[in-house]
């Protein structure tokens, strides 16, 4: 099976057996073996070595296989959207716009890293100043299950356009669209060693960790991202990317002038696409306590019955399923935990007859919690905060260690603005879904959302550390300055 990606070559890796499972259907979408410690650091070693010569490679080169990776991409669009459909769940529409973001990935990092880390030159009077950026050298991806394409390619593209080698380690949970990735890239011309794939789990990730690489980008939980932060502490030479997701909120604040059902639209998609396996979707809804709030709510929980569920290859289904059984059961518990705690239900996820991975949009009524968790429940489950005032909603939204999205509904252009001044996060729309960040601006956001290092447009600043040149034609004798004569 393609468990290792070595130099060009497929090896069977020499780890455990592990699969993964169709979340709709039952059937086995991967079968394959976990890489060993070996060859992970293998494949480290021998990234460092392809590394180098690509460094001295030009950017032009660079791009001319990039762009020839994009063009590869659209001609395997159908391709690559089953091999994500059948791991994850999603809908193949929803899967086709995945590798549609892979494309554009491309042209995207060409303009953000001329802009971002690109070079410039100044006369001096001693000659020339210049600005020059400089690849990290191997870098190690760990890609997520949610868009397990498309945010493992967001850091793959900028990292090779720096001249850095990449050892890529796909999640487990959706392993499949890194092979086609990888045999991709080999068409287009990349040389061997640059893009390595190590399949596996736990296991290969700690070996990943414990190798010599020069930088690490991920996106996944707070709890795993945390221990990548301590594993390397200590060690600043190795740069980390962070994405960790977000615990995101949503103020709806509707007047007498309002369109609800438009609004009501926007707080569908952003707590509900994909199923809630973004973590750009909104967590919180925070609304007024009035009539207005009230009606939203109505109409939010009338439309949940008519959303259209089901199977990947359904051209109707709107919401697939969930990545797998555990994670649907985690969203059932976590609802039935904040019950307990003092929650009012609203509308209480369900299951699908289709498979245990399924789970319906759920709504619960977190008002009356004073110490509510402050946790990413990773699936369509939106919890319910009733306030008196913009001001207490500002301050719910802002009660949160996350801070990645936030949205803001409303029609006022000084709630507007108050409301972006005050909320703490590091992407935020107005009258626009939260969930659906364009990869033309920063991604990323303050606290427990990441370290400071957001991803998107702004992955050219951690693919490569800038160099200052400051450079005369011919040795001259010196003076100090404020001093007369010469160093002789």
């Amino acid at each position: 099976m393609d468990d290792v990606y070595l130099n060009h070559v497929w090896y069977r890796g020499e780890g455990e057996a592990f699969q993964k499972t169709d979340p709709v259907y039952g059937g086995v979408s991967y079968h394959g073996h976990a890489a060993s410690q070996l060859q992970v650091k293998t494949a480290v070693a021998q990234a460092k070595k392809a590394q180098i010569q690509w460094a001295r490679t030009s950017l032009d080169e660079r791009i001319t296989i990039l762009e020839a990776y994009a063009s590869l991409l659209k001609e395997n669009r159908e391709t690559g959207a089953l091999m994500i459909a059948r791991d994850m769940g999603k809908p193949l529409w929803e899967a086709r716009t995945e590798i549609d973001a892979m494309a554009a990935k491309v042209a995207i990092s060409i303009v953000s890293q001329a802009e971002r880390a690109g070079t410039k030159s100044v006369n001096a009077p001693f000659g020339n100043m210049a600005l020059s950026h400089r690849p990290h050298g191997v870098m190690a991806i760990f890609g997520p299950f949610n868009f397990p394409g498309h945010l493992a390619n967001g850091h793959i593209v900028p990292a090779i356009l720096a001249g850095n080698g990449c050892v890529f380690k796909p999640s487990e949970l959706a392993p499949s669209v890194a092979v086609l990735m990888a045999d991709l890239m080999t068409k287009a011309g990349l040389p061997e060693g640059l893009l390595q794939i190590v399949q596996g789990g736990r296991e290969t990730g700690k070996a990943l960790l414990e190798s010599e690489i020069d930088g690490l980008m991920f996106t996944g939980s707070y709890n795993t991202g945390r221990a990548f932060h301590a594993h390397f502490a200590g060690r600043p030479e190795v740069i980390l990317a962070l994405e960790m997701g977000g615990n995101n909120p949503l103020i709806a604040w509707p007047d007498g002038g309002t369109d609800l059902e438009a609004m009501v639209d926007i707080i569908q998609i952003s707590a509900f696409v994909s199923s809630g396996q973004r973590c750009s979707c909104a967590r919180r809804l925070i609304l007024p306590d009035t009539a207005l709030g009230h009606e939203i709510i109505d109409r939010l929980i009338s439309r949940l019955p008519r959303i259209k569920i089901g199977a990947y290859d359904d051209d109707q289904a709107w919401l697939g399923s969930l990545v797998d059984e555990r994670a649907a059961l985690s969203v059932i518990s976590h609802y039935k935990s904040l019950e307990a705690q003092g929650a009012g239900a609203i509308h209480r996820p369900e299951g699908m007859a289709l498979s245990p991975a399924f789970v319906r949009p759920s709504v619960i009524d977190m008002t009356a919690m004073d110490n509510a968790p402050d946790e990413e429940v990773f699936g369509p489950l939106l919890q319910v905060y009733r306030v008196k005032s913009l001001q207490e909603a500002i301050y719910r939204a802002n009660l949160t260690r996350f801070g990645l999205a936030a949205g803001v509904l409303t029609d006022n252009d000084e709630i507007w603005k108050l409301c972006e001044q005050e909320l703490k996060a590091g992407v935020i729309t107005r009258n626009r879904p939260t969930a659906g960040a364009p990869s033309s601006l920063p991604f990323g956001g303050p606290g427990c959302s990441g370290n400071h290092r957001p991803s998107a447009y702004y992955a050219a600043d951690y693919c490569a550390w800038p160099q200052a040149l400051q450079a005369a034609p011919i040795c001259e004798a010196q003076t100090m300055a404020g001093f007369p004569g010469s160093l002789r």
